[in-house]
């Protein structure tokens, strides 16, 4: 169970961009994240995998930038709340996550909270 305390830990949701080796990797490391294929939801469109990761209190991580900066702004403007939103250009498995292992050691989820970052 998680709570918005300050402090806590991200808890991430890679979209179906993000190779689930990436999720499991980052829980060796003792991070919650869950990948779209672990959850079933592939196939979902952009703001139905937004949606899922904002019932979660995760974080979304996707490749996709050009759609998520949209969904970023469309919530923004609607005063809808998210738990962060992390884009980026497509990268190699080992380098996303040593970056998302240095974003996950300096934001807290408080601090992710309705934020877009560029991993």
């Amino acid at each position: 169970m998680t709570t918005d305390l300050p402090g806590l830990l991200a808890q991430l949701y890679l979209d179906e961009d993000i190779h689930k080796r990436v999720a499991y990797a980052l829980r060796l490391r003792g991070f919650d994240v869950v990948s779209t294929s672990e959850v079933s939801n592939v196939g979902f469109s952009d703001s139905e995998q937004l949606a899922y990761a904002v019932a979660e209190k995760r974080a979304l991580v996707t490749f996709n930038v050009v759609d998520y900066v949209k969904l970023n702004k469309e919530y923004l403007l609607s005063h809808k709340d998210h738990h962060g939103i992390i884009v980026s250009s497509q990268l190699p498995i080992r380098e996303t996550i040593k970056r998302l292992l240095g974003l996950l050691n300096e934001f807290t989820a408080d601090q992710l909270r309705n934020t877009l970052l560029w991993l």
